[in-house]
């Protein structure tokens, strides 16, 4: 159930209870509701983007979204929305965008300073606000707890012709986010909102890495769980980044903010026991220690996602700070809702799909490590070979 109400809520509400003073003021007709935006989304068809259209259509807004129109073709043909295709590599497809002038844009597609530039190139005098959407990993390793908007950054080594870079690895992506907000605030000084979420879990996640606990878990039986029921872990679902953005613009709000969650402090224990509840399930967690599991020819944090090692370099971002944020707004819905959609989505994929969870630990080397742990195959031979 969401832990707040939206217009499209209270409307109905007073249509069917005749709960006219639980109203904002703008219901009313002596008082007009907030402006409409005008909003352009670079992006907008595959995760955060669909949670950001549901959002701001849902306040009225005109929308128009520039892609190039290959991830999921037709999402929006029922929606009140303009599309405009094109690829953002592409400067005479960018030109498209030209003339135009849109109170804010979002752009959740930016992975590379140069594609920033190029889109402030035409866009810059006709916006009021740029939204970027970074990264946790923007932060320079070790993080450590409790790191917060001012907390040292990722930079690329010194004299890396960054334009020439064509790849994103694990080793550039969160210096070239980083890049990517600096562009934006050096061409749009002062009207940029730097958004870091941390992992963005929920319907539509097409990486499965938060997906991977639920399903797991509601399968039952014996579950193989990485280091400590206390090891902290953060997400977002993708449903509350994008409401609060949406506000986050609604308010003209700009500057830099960590997003993640939720609100208190969560660890892997309560967290799988949320997953178990969630789903009904009775399955058994079996919790090993990382040591062990690298014995056993498992890679934790590859083969565990969303979890992360306390003894890692990025340890810290499990609990990084998200003060700032909920100062400016920033709200969750229950674990349970996200749990629960989260399975909703996963049941609603075709069967071929499902049979492909693109992430977590693999059936038959949880089952070989299981044996393993308990003594009933040697270390060496725990993990299956590989074809």
């Amino acid at each position: 159930m969401k832990d707040r109400l939206t217009r499209r809520d209270l409307l109905a509400l007073a249509a069917t209870s005749g709960a006219a003073l639980a109203l904002p003021r703008w219901a009313h007709s002596a008082e007009p509701a907030p402006a409409k935006k005008r909003v352009l989304i670079l992006g907008g068809t595959r995760f955060l983007g669909p949670a950001l259209v549901d959002a701001a259509l849902a306040k009225g807004w005109e929308l128009t979204l520039f892609n190039r129109g290959k991830s999921n073709p037709g999402l929006f043909k029922e929606r009140p929305l303009e599309e405009i295709h094109g690829d953002r590599n592409v400067v005479d497809d960018v030109k498209k965008l030209a003339g135009r002038k849109w109170d804010a844009v979002i752009d959740t597609s930016g992975y590379f300073p140069k594609q920033v530039r190029s889109a402030m190139a035409v866009l810059a005098g006709n916006v009021g606000q740029y939204v970027f959407i970074s990264s946790i990993s923007v932060y320079a390793t070790p993080m450590k707890a409790g790191m917060d908007e001012s907390s040292a950054l990722s930079r690329l080594p010194a004299g890396t012709d960054v334009d020439a870079l064509k790849d994103i690895t694990e080793g550039n992506y969160g210096a070239l986010k980083l890049l990517c907000e600096e562009a934006a605030e050096k061409l749009m000084p002062g009207r940029t909102l730097n958004i870091r979420p941390g992992y963005i879990v929920g319907t539509r996640d097409g990486s499965d890495r938060f997906t991977y606990w639920p399903v797991r878990i509601r399968k039952g039986g014996e579950v193989l769980v990485p280091g400590k029921p206390s090891d902290p872990l953060q997400f977002i679902d993708v449903r509350d980044l994008g409401d609060w953005t949406i506000r986050m613009v609604e308010s003209g709000t700009n500057g830099v903010y960590n997003a993640t969650g939720p609100k208190e402090k969560l660890t892997m224990g309560p967290f799988l026991e949320a997953c178990r509840k969630a789903s009904g399930s009775s399955a058994k967690l079996t919790w090993a220690p990382e040591a062990r599991l690298k014995e056993l020819g498992i890679t934790p944090e590859a083969d565990f996602p969303i979890w992360v090692s306390t003894e890692s370099p990025e340890a810290g971002i499990g609990e990084v700070s998200i003060a700032r944020a909920l100062k400016a707004g920033l709200t969750f819905r229950p674990l349970s809702e996200t749990i629960q959609s989260t399975l909703a989505w996963w049941d609603s994929l075709p069967e071929d799909r499902r049979a492909k969870m693109r992430a977590g630990l693999a059936p038959e080397k949880e089952t070989a490590a299981l044996a393993a742990l308990k003594g009933k195959a040697p270390a060496a031979s725990a993990v299956p070979p590989k074809s």
